[in-house]
């Protein structure tokens, strides 16, 4: 088994998003960023909070995407389609003409 942050930044926002553990993960989370036992221990300085940041950055993003999104639907904002035809897309504004030029 490969390891990688990546792959555990994946498990860990696939764990997020299933509703079922959603708020089991979010309080685990918040346990161990408040626990005095740690992978890293907080004795070491700047090294012994690596884990405890990266773990409080990966919830709060999370969460606040959750939030967002969750904000969005009940307000009926979320735009899922794409526009299937060149006329659609043109009448919404969203073109955007740009002059190339090659550098060299």
């Amino acid at each position: 088994m490969k390891f990688s942050i990546q792959s555990v930044y994946a498990w860990y926002r696939n764990l997020l998003r299933n509703p079922q553990y959603r708020w089991w993960v979010i309080l685990g989370t918040l346990v161990y960023i408040l626990s005095p036992f740690d992978i890293l221990p907080d004795i070491i300085p700047i090294v012994g909070e690596i884990d405890d940041v990266f773990l409080l950055t990966l919830l709060v993003t999370e969460v606040s995407g959750l939030v967002i999104e969750g904000w969005k639907a009940r307000k009926g904002s979320v735009d899922t389609a794409a526009p299937s035809t060149p006329e659609d897309s043109t009448s919404t504004g969203n073109t955007i003409d740009v002059d190339a030029v090659s550098v060299k």
